[in-house]
């Protein structure tokens, strides 16, 4: 695409004020600053921090300011670029949406995932800009590019995979039994990761049918439906009293982040990636934790760029169907009904196309 082809308007979504949805509007597009690229959006996809978002509710508060365009799972392709840039015209690209700063005491001793000045992208966290535009503006350093075949919204999905691999990847899997604790998106890609990782038998666990009969397709090996089953009763019997090798707990619900703990086998790893709402009450410290002498892991994000690249791997040597877990597919003219679906709980993910 020639900067004769760059239209001068553009569509977007637009959180302009506090409160709820988004204001679909015409704008400008925007200039490539130095260091800075044009990408034209080729798909995003929404998840359950959207919600807040939408809402603006006490969390959104907190992890966004306003105005901003929303969508931080993107993919794209690079149209235009600013000074100071090298990436070619045409470069097939992720974007990470942790903004790094680079200089701080974390991004130089760790990894910019866990950066103490990040900004976000999609969040209005400083920069305005999100995949929910027809073309948006992204620091170069922040594209991942593509060295592998995919398509638009296998690329948008590397994001959210990550956030999976990143998890799965700390708990050393293979040869391993896990149990992987909500089959949301992310807990599906978990299991998909553990599977492609080596782990021995992939125990996936949810209170309902229908995102359980997904997760026997993407890779797991046993399905639980924990409002039938007891489950500390199966993993019991599963294990001969030992107690699982690895746990993933992706639900995010307290009652089950307290009770993952039990279910882990002494010297076991265990990996917290849902957000629990309410504070964390553990009944049985010393049994569960303490005298488990097990290893807690955390992530926030994706290892810049170690992650993004075994996700791509992982996905383009086919060990991973990662567009196994899109369930609907929206125009971003209609995005009131691709969030009124996101609402109802009866999709797993959303891929939006901003040109239409």
């Amino acid at each position: 695409m020639t900067s004769q082809q760059i239209p001068q308007k553009m569509k977007a979504l637009v959180k302009q004020v506090e409160g709820p949805s988004y204001s679909y509007v015409d704008m400008d597009v925007p200039e490539p600053g130095e260091g800075e690229v044009l990408i034209r959006v080729d798909a995003v996809a929404i998840c359950g921090s959207d919600i807040a978002l939408y809402n603006w509710d006490n969390v959104a508060r907190v992890i966004a300011t306003v105005p901003f365009i929303p969508g931080h799972e993107t993919a794209g392709t690079v149209v235009k670029c600013g000074r100071d840039t090298k990436i070619p015209i045409g470069t097939k690209v992720g974007v990470e949406n942790h903004f790094f700063c680079g200089v701080c005491y974390l991004c130089i001793n760790e990894d910019g995932a866990i950066c103490q000045n990040m900004g976000q992208y999609g969040h209005g966290k400083k920069t305005q800009h999100g995949g929910c535009s027809e073309y948006s503006i992204v620091p170069e350093k922040y594209l991942y590019k593509l060295t592998r075949d995919l398509d638009a919204e296998q690329i948008a999905m590397l994001e959210p995979l990550g956030v999976a691999h990143n998890a799965i990847d700390r708990l050393h899997v293979q040869g391993q039994d896990i149990l992987v604790i909500g089959c949301g998106p992310v807990g599906l890609m978990a299991q998909a990761v553990a599977k492609a990782l080596g782990a021995k038998r992939v125990v996936a666990v949810d209170v309902e049918d229908s995102k359980l009969e997904l997760a026997k397709k993407i890779g797991a090996d046993v399905i639980v439906n924990s409002k039938r089953t007891d489950l500390k009763q199966f993993v019991t019997e599963f294990t001969s009293g030992v107690g699982m090798d690895r746990v993933c707990e992706c639900s995010g619900n307290s009652a089950m982040v307290n009770a993952s703990f039990s279910y882990l086998r002494k010297g076991g790893y265990i990996s917290l990636v849902g957000l629990p709402k309410q504070p964390l009450h553990v009944e049985n410290v010393l049994q569960d934790i303490i005298f488990k002498a097990l290893t807690l892991k955390t992530v926030h994000g994706r290892l810049i760029f170690h992650t993004w690249e075994q996700s791509e791997a992982l996905v383009a040597d086919g060990k991973i169907d990662v567009k196994a877990v899109i369930s609907h597919r929206f125009p971003m003219s209609q995005f009131e009904e691709a969030f009124k679906t996101l609402f109802s709980g009866e999709a797993c993910k959303i891929v939006i196309d901003p040109s239409k």
